[in-house]
């Protein structure tokens, strides 16, 4: 990592400890910084602070007091989940000190260049992707952000070697200043996280902070099946490769079920290794950074063809007695489960859906379910979800949770179908988090296949 003395002697306040806290008080820690920790966690409950105490940080467990910021911070290092109107943020802002958080921390002291993935939907499949194809192509691709890397941690160990394929949240980038990727992605730009941004508008310009640094030199690759993304290429300095699954482009696109790149053939659509249209937007802008990369055609089409999907997004898991099924628990909202529909057959399909009430009704998933074997309906929204499947004409049962819909829906499976967990939910009103629902899924998967 490059030795910079950017927060030498400085105090810094890290608010908010998970996993990308915890790796940024250790960095600033490294770089000379005089580390302050504040985290909402009891510091007996808070495993994380007490290793962090044991290593010399100061550490402030269990509440955020406001007089924390009469000291002089020079900067703060936010979670970023912690929302902009949380006091101890107000309080910093009005104050005039930087609200950064740790992505930006990772770019100014990462020695390796970075390619940014940002999106509503399907960036952590595109991050894989893109690492995949590299790493078989013979670089150093390195995982990092918000799929799981802490990238402020990834940063310390990588070297001008390696690549950083780093998968950003608009609440990540946020809070970045000097943050420069050498080659950026957006999926695509739909609304979600209004609660977070208040409106779409502000959360666009959080995504748009991806670019903010880019110049002539560097890449910014958007879908042009978006009428915003062809807007938005007018307003940035980057010079900008288009993808799109509707039109021939200056860059990656779909023709007659092939997929090219600035004309040149690269690979059948349908031999991607994970079925929907929206796997098709994800390879074609994995196709753009690897042939700006300098990938060969072979290596993408071979690794694309391969590409076994994400934990939790249409993960395949396999077969039992010729029924197929697929693990989408990343599907948290209509959208995503319109795209997980969009590669299967209906008529083979027996979807598991639901899970957190958040008040709104399912009448833009009716088109998508329609025709459908069956449905399982679970969890807090399964009213909402049965007035849409009374609506689309599709029959449906009810499970108290994951494994006991698994078990239905695999009874009503015949060989030739599809079990499909694509709750168009949160997961919150049953468990911790989408990973644990799952988890659960695969579990009860596992004990079909093991009967």
């Amino acid at each position: 990592m490059k030795a910079i003395k950017d927060f030498e002697n400085k105090k810094v306040l890290v608010l908010g400890l998970a996993r990308s806290g915890e790796a940024a008080a250790r960095l600033l820690s490294k770089l000379g910084a005089i580390v302050t920790v504040n985290d909402g966690k009891p510091f007996e409950e808070n495993p994380s602070a007490q290793a962090l105490l044991e290593e010399g940080i100061k550490v402030i467990c269990g509440h955020h007091p406001l007089e924390l910021l009469d000291e002089d911070f020079a900067v703060m290092i936010k979670n970023p989940g912690i929302r902009y109107d949380n006091p101890m943020v107000k309080r910093a802002l009005e104050k005039g000190i930087p609200v950064y958080t740790e992505v930006e921390l990772a770019y100014r002291i990462s020695e390796s260049p970075i390619i940014g993935i940002s999106g509503s939907n399907g960036k952590t499949t595109t991050t894989t992707m893109i690492a995949d194809v590299l790493n078989a192509g013979g670089q150093s691709a390195l995982l990092s952000g918000n799929i799981g890397f802490p990238a402020s941690e990834v940063a310390m160990t990588a070297t001008d070697q390696d690549t950083l394929v780093m998968e950003l949240s608009s609440f990540q980038l946020m809070g970045v200043e000097t943050f420069h990727p050498h080659m950026a992605v957006i999926t695509n730009l739909m609304p979600t996280h209004i609660d977070y941004h208040g409106t779409f508008e502000e959360y666009v310009a959080a995504k748009w902070h991806l670019q903010d640094q880019m110049t002539a030199d560097d890449y910014l690759i958007l879908n042009f099946n978006q009428d915003l993304a062809k807007d938005l290429a007018t307003k940035t300095q980057a010079t900008v490769v288009p993808f799109s699954t509707q039109e021939e482009v200056d860059g990656a696109y779909l023709k007659e079920g092939y997929l090219y790149f600035k004309g040149e053939q690269v690979m059948a659509a349908d031999s991607i290794g994970v079925p929907g249209s929206h796997n098709v937007e994800n390879a074609l802008a994995t196709i753009a950074v690897a042939k700006l990369s300098g990938i060969a055609n072979e290596v993408i089409a071979e690794t694309l063809a391969s590409f076994g999907g994400v934990k939790h997004r249409l993960q395949s898991l396999g077969q039992v007695q010729g029924v197929a099924f697929y693990n989408d628990s990343k599907s948290t909202n209509i959208l995503a489960t319109q795209k997980a529909l969009s590669g299967f057959d209906n008529s083979k399909v027996i979807l598991i859906a639901g899970g957190l009430d958040r008040g709104n009704e399912f009448d833009e998933l009716v088109p998508d379910i329609t025709g459908l074997k069956k449905m399982v309906i679970l969890g807090q929204s399964a009213p909402r979800l049965k007035r849409a499947a009374d609506k689309a004409g599709v029959p449906y049962l009810e499970a108290k949770d994951v494994k006991e819909a698994t078990r239905i829906a695999f009874e009503e499976a015949a060989s030739g179908d599809v079990v499909l967990l694509s709750p168009a939910n949160a997961s919150w009103d049953m468990y911790k988090n989408f990973e644990v629902r799952g988890d659960d899924f695969i579990a009860a998967f596992e004990g079909l296949k093991g009967e």
